[in-house]
């Protein structure tokens, strides 16, 4: 039995990522650089999700 083949690593989600300087959107893969594509600027902010996030204290959407 050969499971080798059918194992496949999962994908990779490219995260996004807001420019510090032009505030443009880029989305990154893992081995992509930090880099902007508008202005090549090297600091990033990621994007804060939207799912639901649970606190012990507080309960809610953030």
């Amino acid at each position: 039995m050969d499971t080798q083949k059918d194992l496949q690593p999962p994908k990779q989600q490219p995260m996004i990522y807001i420019c510090g300087e032009c505030h443009t959107e880029n989305e990154i893969k893992a081995r992509d650089p930090i880099r902007c594509r508008e202005c090549g600027y090297r600091i990033m902010y990621k994007k804060r999700t939207k799912r639901c996030i649970l606190s012990l204290s507080l309960s809610g959407c953030f």
